[in-house]
């Protein structure tokens, strides 16, 4: 869902930019409203759009999924907007959202306790080896991890490589967990061990959840939860 800060932005702007499948669910709760949209591989060209027409005097809402500061457009608008004199005078404030990590951790319980690694296991703007070296990385340290883009079109087994390179390190009955379409229509969740993961039926609109040597499942009210202890005495008591 839209912080009500996020609201308030796409309220009072002239004109909404976004990609397509984002522009999409925001339309129907602002159907009054002026977008711009593109697809996919073309945040370049959104981002200068959004410029430009902030550049004329008018008050542009340019939107992305989760937080714009994680795996969004706020780095890439203020790139472009300080490299152009044409944007030196485009007043520009960063909205913060609610990331996929927090929204789908809430859904699976608290697997992100304490110290955790967000991954995106997507190689488009990141190189192979270094997403590789990153998760052996998070699991010697014995990180909780929130793994967002497992699988793509053209990449059907990339959490299953994933899930190999961890079990380098990680026990196979690590628990894991993983939300799909958070806070959207059919929502749904699930929970394993890390040597299920790998054969799980995972898509494109799933964030995934590793646990690390604290986390465990608690049942309560009939319900299981992924739970990283923080090792509170009381508890222990």
């Amino acid at each position: 869902g839209l912080t009500h800060e996020a609201k308030v932005s796409i309220q009072k702007a002239d004109l909404i930019v976004g990609y397509t499948k984002y522009i999409e669910l925001i339309q129907a709760d602002f159907p009054e409203k002026n977008y711009f949209s593109t697809g996919m591989m073309k945040e370049a060209d959104r981002c200068e759009h959004a410029l430009k027409i902030a550049g004329d005097g008018k008050t542009v809402t340019l939107v992305c999924s989760g937080d714009s500061g994680v795996y969004g457009m706020a780095s890439l608008v203020l790139e472009i907007s300080a490299k152009n004199p044409l944007y030196n005078d485009v007043e520009i404030e960063i909205i913060p959202g609610v990331t996929a990590a927090l929204s789908g951790s809430a859904i699976l319980g608290s697997p992100l306790t304490n110290d955790f690694v967000v991954l995106s296991l997507s190689n488009l703007l990141t190189p192979q080896e270094l997403i590789e070296k990153r998760l052996r990385a998070a699991a010697a340290g014995d990180f909780s991890m929130a793994i967002y883009n497992p699988r793509s079109k053209n990449r059907p087994d990339v959490l299953k490589n994933a899930c190999k390179i961890l079990l380098e390190t990680l026990p196979k009955n690590t628990i894991c967990g993983w939300v799909r379409n958070i806070g959207r229509e059919g929502e749904d969740y699930g929970i394993c061990t890390l040597n299920e993961l790998s054969n799980v039926e995972i898509d494109m609109f799933c964030t995934v959840f590793i646990g690390n040597s604290a986390t465990q499942l608690i049942e309560q009210n009939g319900r299981k939860w992924i739970v990283t202890r923080r090792g509170y005495k009381k508890v222990d008591a």
